[in-house]
């Protein structure tokens, strides 16, 4: 038995062919294989000189060109933004060379023609009254103003005050303590207003006052207003003035901050002097009247700030001709008041006020923009008359 480890023998079929001789090249040939290749390689690097070849520096010198001709233009943008137009401003100041324009009109009289002196006091005194706004006039100040807009300017002008110098209270005259009843009637929409009446309740005592407004229907109040406040050199200064209605709505005038709040979060306003509130405006055209009945005459128109439950607006109110009134409660020559709306939705006011009844109103009457309107003619007067 044969050992393991000797190799088995191999059959003569598949052993391997023996490498066919190849012969040799002599050694001179390799030897200028190897020159020739040499030179091949070091004609195409440049490296030795070709026959009749020139040098190969174009390729060189296309390089150059590149650098050169990127490099400057990124450089030149760069410094361009550096200069600033701006700082040329400085010589500017130096132009206030018209210091000639203005000691030559002052020292001589040689003033050009196209520019007279008389000029700028003319367009400045053709703008004043062109806009006199109702906001000018003094509250509870007579303007004079025959046609009832309002114009404050006018007034001031021909009452003889010195600008800036304040103008003397007008005189006021407050009425006593009365209660006073009305018949009223009206329209709300297409029904006619029946069987209402109102009643007007007027409480002071030199110091304080209290006035409540109420229109009733049987035993049901449909609408309330309530002032009350102080009685002051300048007349009536209402504190608080509610209307109410299903609710309450109340303005509080609160006079050491100088505005009007009011409880429905409605933005506050200012307090002007002579404010008054809606309700006590009727009776503070009565007072003014009364103090001084010749200051109000026929034509005259004023402004009163006049608070609502919701707002603060200004009131003109204009004096019209007395009328002769057949009422409830008899015969009267009353002086008629009336503020005309200035905004779609205002109302307009109409009071008549009796002298012979101490200046209170013996008819109201109320009309809305809407056409809706009360009309409260007095049918009773009870309490004491000024």
């Amino acid at each position: 038995m044969a050992a393991a480890s000797d190799p088995l023998p191999m059959h003569p079929r598949f052993a391997a062919p023996a490498p066919p001789s190849v012969p040799r090249p002599p050694w001179r040939v390799l030897l200028l294989l190897a020159a020739a290749v040499l030179l091949a390689h070091l004609a195409l690097l440049g490296l030795a000189p070709l026959a009749g070849g020139p040098h190969p520096s174009p390729l060189a010198g296309k390089f150059i060109t590149r650098t050169i001709v990127v490099a400057p233009p990124a450089a030149a943008p760069a410094e361009a933004p550096p200069p600033p137009a701006a700082k040329p401003a400085p010589p500017r100041p130096a132009r206030p060379k018209p210091a000639p324009r203005s000691v030559a009109p002052a020292a001589s009289n040689s003033v050009p023609p196209e520019r007279p002196a008389a000029e700028p006091p003319a367009s400045a005194a053709a703008e004043a009254p062109a806009e006199p706004g109702p906001a000018e006039a003094a509250p509870g100040a007579a303007t004079g103003d025959p046609a009832g807009t309002g114009s404050a300017p006018a007034a001031a002008a021909g009452s003889g005050a010195t600008p800036g110098q304040a103008e003397a209270p007008a005189p006021i005259h407050i009425p006593g303590s009365v209660q006073l009843a009305f018949a009223v009637t009206g329209q709300i929409g297409t029904a006619p207003m029946q069987g209402v009446f109102g009643k007007l309740l007027w409480q002071q005592d030199g110091q304080q006052y209290d006035a409540q407004l109420a229109l009733n229907f049987l035993f049901k109040t449909l609408r309330s207003q309530h002032s009350h406040g102080a009685i002051g050199p300048g007349g009536i200064e209402p504190a608080r003035f509610s209307d109410t209605r299903r609710n309450e709505v109340a303005a509080h005038f609160l006079r050491e901050q100088g505005q009007v709040v009011f409880s429905n979060n409605a933005p506050s306003a200012p307090l002007l002097p002579g404010a008054q509130d809606r309700l006590s405006v009727i009776l503070q055209l009565g007072a003014l009247m009364a103090g001084d009945p010749g200051r109000y005459p026929p034509g005259a128109a004023f402004a009163i700030q006049t608070v609502g439950p919701r707002d603060a607006d200004l009131w003109i109110f204009k004096v019209e001709e007395d009328e002769h009134l057949t009422l409830p409660a008899g015969e009267f020559n009353a002086r008629k008041v009336t503020r005309n709306p200035r905004k779609p939705y205002d109302d307009k006011v109409e009071l008549w006020i009796a002298p012979e009844l101490g200046y209170l109103p013996v008819r109201i009457r109320q009309t809305q923009a809407n056409g809706d309107f009360a009309d409260f003619q007095l049918r009773e007067a009870q309490g004491a008359r000024p």
